[in-house]
């Protein structure tokens, strides 16, 4: 079983930046492969990125603007959330399932465990 609790959400400008983490119960968090996905009000849920083992994968809609990263040592993901636009709002969550060297997990129902999410609002 993995615990994942999200935070670093907040209200920021459109232009600003934020730094979401997540961190993850167990000990074998480096044998994750962990994503961020978002929802805003009255939208499905919608991938945002995800890290395997030694790579990164992006939506279009951030692309060059996230990054998502992972500390093993501190059981932690983040992503770095630069340029934040307002259509950028939504609860972010994190999830987690086992890794697979050669997939790259883009849906929700990819995912095991989810975080209970963190509230980002960016003004316009």
């Amino acid at each position: 079983q993995v615990q994942l609790v999200e935070s670093g959400g907040g209200l920021v400008q459109a232009g600003e930046s934020l730094r979401l983490s997540c961190a993850a119960s167990g000990r074998t968090f480096s044998s994750y492969a962990m994503g961020w996905f978002r929802q805003a009000p009255g939208k499905e849920r919608e991938f945002v990125a995800t890290i395997t083992l030694s790579s990164t994968f992006y939506s279009d809609s951030v692309k060059g603007r996230f990054t998502i990263s992972r500390d093993n040592a501190k059981n932690t993901v983040y992503l770095q959330m630069n340029s934040l636009k307002a259509e950028d709002t939504a609860l972010y969550y994190c999830a987690a399932r086992s890794a697979s060297a050669f997939s790259v997990f883009r849906y929700a129902y990819n995912y095991n465990y989810w975080g209970q999410g963190t509230q980002v609002t960016v003004s316009s």
